[in-house]
Parts: C-alpha cells; sequence; structure tokens
C-alpha cells in the first residue's frame, strides 16, 4: 500500500500550523524583577483573529491521524490488540520522554533559584501539547468499531452524535450560570468529527471534487452562521475572554475542520505537483518523520530559549516585551529561525536510527539467486508504527 503524498502534506502543514500558532500567540513579558509571565497579542490586536483560521489546523491533524491510522490497521498482518499496543506505544513514549526531560531541567532551574512564577509558566507551557494525548489515544482505540460503524452506517451517521453533543456542550454553556463545570466530553466529541473523515478517506469515501467542496462550501457556509449567532471570531482561546472556542472546542473548532479538510482535499492536484520538487518533497517528509517529536518539544522550545536569553537581564523586542502592537509581531517574526533551528535540532537528536530488515533474495536461478539484494520491505517504505508519522524512503 503506497503512501497518499497529498495527506503528508497536509500533515505537515497541520504541525507547522500549530507550531507558528503557538509560536506567535505566546508571549513571555519579562518583568523588572526577572519573571516571565504569559500574554497574548491576540488581546491587544483583536484584527489578528481571522489569521487563526489559517494556524489553528488541529482539524486537519485528526484528519491524517485517522487516515494514517486506517491504512495502518487495514495492511496489519495479526490481531488488532498488537497493532494497538504498538500504535500506542508510538504515541506515550516521546511524551513519557518529553516529561522525563521536563521533569530534570524543572528540578535544576529550582536549584539554580529560578523565580516560581516564571517556574509555573514555564511548565505549564511545556506540558500544554499533551492535552492531544487523551482524545487522540482514545480515537486511536477506537479505530477498529469506527472503520466498522463508516462502513455500515455512512459517514454522515457516524459524525452526527459526535456534532450534537458538542451543540448541547455549547447550548449548555450558554444557559447554564457562570463558572459552571462541565464535563469535557467535547474534547473527544469534537475531534471525532475530522478523525472519522479520515477514516473515511482511508477507504476511498471522499473521493472526487464534489465531495471535497461540499465539505469546503458546508463547513465555510457553518463558520458564518456560527459567527452570526456570536461564537467568537479567534479560533483559540484569548486571553481574559469568556468564551473560547478551542478549550474546550466549540462548534466554530468543529466547523473549521470541517471546512480545512475540504480545502485540503481540493487543493489535492496543486499539492501533488508541489510534492514532485525535491525540495518540498524532501521538507513534508522530513515533517513527517518527526511530527511527534515536533508537536510535543515546540512549547519546551520557546520556554527554553526565552528563559535562557533572559538571564542577561535585557528585555528584548519580540521576545520579552508585551505582545501590544504590530511592532512586536514583525520582532517575533525575526526569532522565530532561531526557535526553527533548535527545534529541529532537538527533533534529529531524538530520532532513533534507521533499522535495515527486509533482506531477501530475488527469485530465479544463477547467480542472481546466489547473491543477497536489498529490498525495503513495505514496513519500510510505510512504516508509521513509529512514533509520530512514518519514515519514507525513497
Amino acid at each position: 500500500m503506497s503512501r497518499d503524498r497529498a495527506v503528508d502534506a497536509l500533515r505537515a502543514y497541520a504541525i507547522g500550523g500549530v507550531v507558528l500558532g503557538h509560536w506567535l500567540v505566546t508571549g513571555l513579558v519579562l518583568t523588572a524583577d526577572g519573571e516571565l509571565h504569559q500574554s497574548s497579542p491576540l488581546t491587544a490586536l483583536p484584527g489578528l483573529a481571522p489569521v487563526t483560521w489559517v494556524l489553528q489546523t488541529l482539524g486537519l491533524f485528526f484528519f491524517t491521524a485517522g487516515f494514517g491510522s486506517a491504512r495502518s490497521l487495514a495492511r496489519h498482518r495479526g490481531g488488532p490488540g498488537g497493532w494497538l499496543a504498538r500504535r500506542l506505544r508510538r504515541l506515550a513514549l516521546p511524551a513519557l520522554a518529553l516529561l522525563g526531560a521536563g521533569a530534570a531541567v524543572l528540578l535544576a532551574a529550582t536549584v539554580a533559584g529560578i523565580p516560581d512564577d516564571t517556574l509555573a509558566v514555564a511548565l505549564r507551557l511545556a506540558v500544554s501539547p499533551l492535552w492531544f494525548l487523551l482524545p487522540l489515544l482514545l480515537l486511536v482505540a477506537s479505530t477498529g468499531p469506527l472503520r466498522a460503524a463508516v462502513a455500515r452506517w455512512g459517514l454522515v451517521r457516524c459524525a452526527a452524535p459526535a456534532v450534537a453533543v458538542v451543540a448541547a456542550a455549547d447550548l449548555a454553556g450558554r444557559l447554564l450560570p457562570t463558572g459552571t463545570s462541565l464535563a469535557p466530553v467535547t474534547v473527544v466529541a469534537a475531534w471525532a468529527v475530522p478523525y472519522l473523515l479520515g477514516l473515511a478517506h482511508a477507504e476511498g469515501r471522499l473521493a472526487g471534487r464534489r465531495v471535497a467542496g461540499a465539505l469546503a462550501g458546508g463547513g465555510a457556509v457553518a463558520l458564518a452562521a456560527l459567527l452570526a449567532l456570536g461564537y467568537p471570531v479567534s479560533a483559540v482561546g484569548v486571553p481574559g475572554a469568556g468564551v473560547s472556542n478551542l478549550n474546550p472546542p466549540s462548534l466554530l473548532a468543529v466547523a473549521l475542520a470541517v471546512t480545512q479538510v475540504g480545502v485540503g482535499l481540493l487543493a489535492r492536484p496543486g499539492l501533488e505537483r508541489l510534492l514532485a520538487r525535491r525540495l518540498p518533497g524532501r521538507a513534508v517528509t522530513e515533517v513527517n518523520r518527526n511530527a511527534v517529536r515536533i508537536y510535543l518539544w515546540h512549547q519546551p522550545v520557546l520556554v527554553a530559549v526565552t528563559a535562557l536569553v533572559a538571564r542577561g537581564g535585557v528585555a528584548l523586542p519580540g521576545l520579552h516585551t508585551a505582545p501590544d502592537g504590530p511592532g512586536w509581531v514583525l520582532a517575533r517574526f525575526c526569532w522565530l529561525p532561531l526557535f526553527a533551528a533548535v527545534l529541529v535540532t532537538l527533533a534529529r537528536a531524538g530520532r532513533r536510527p534507521a533499522r535495515r530488515t527486509g533482506w531477501r533474495r530475488p527469485g530465479g536461478g544463477g547467480a542472481a539467486s546466489r547473491s543477497a539484494e536489498y529490498v525495503p520491505s513495505a514496513a519500510r517504505v510505510y512504516d508509521d508504527r513509529r512514533s509520530g508519522p512514518p519514515d519514507v524512503r525513497r
């Protein structure tokens, strides 16, 4: 089963959107007493809110996860228990590595006398990427039953209950008194919709521009209707705002995910032509190969670089200053290459060396049958059983 390179491109875009979005909306302000406090440019610059529709790409993340899980399970030889154990292990081990490294750094920072407020902010941001593990693990564990349900009842009938749960939670949040806590059921229900879309796409149910156009158009209409009903414009949380579209995910997050999936499928021919070029193709391959590590480590990199530079005691624009104007955004863009360089270094350092597998002799007699030839096995060409999306060897 060959790779779907267009889905690889969407996965790379999803990871890049999450990373870039976090790096642009997370400000760490250095105070006079040397502490770091979190702030967001969306508070002072609400006009930037529509940009979050492009950078909040978690819907595409779960769509490609559903696609990859369906493909992986379909080609797996053996019981589903073995497949699930390996799949969950590849997700959990990088998270445990992050927690272990974070605990060691936290201990060293405490000994070094880093202020408590700075440590609290650093810890919160460093572990914040881990939230996605719970819904992702639950959805991956349900891949078999969900595939069977989509095959029996169809995509719409399977996604409708999840949408209804999110709608009910949104309505309850508006009607109940302020401060009433609700069970976080929408964290799974909302992201189940793009995950189901990924499962359906793996089975060929979303083929054709008509289906892609219906998803993109229907999602856009839903977005417009929800904004007219008073949903926040920003696709991510804004400090101080009473309602968030992401924590917990709302109907607007679901509509945005459907729209992004539809647009991504419409862009398929262009993505395939782009990936035929050497440089874009290699970049997408590298991002897919290191996707989980990139996702887990991008916030710790932001915190570490900001805190280490702050030890000099000078508040640098775009890194330690308040995100209160367009100048801060421009200055933050200047820091992005440094963040990216550190993140790439960490991702490559954490990658396990490739194992050579799949040695076999070609059929036939004569000299050819007496000499061993290395032929990449199917698992080598499409190996998504590792941590993160699969490796590619051309």
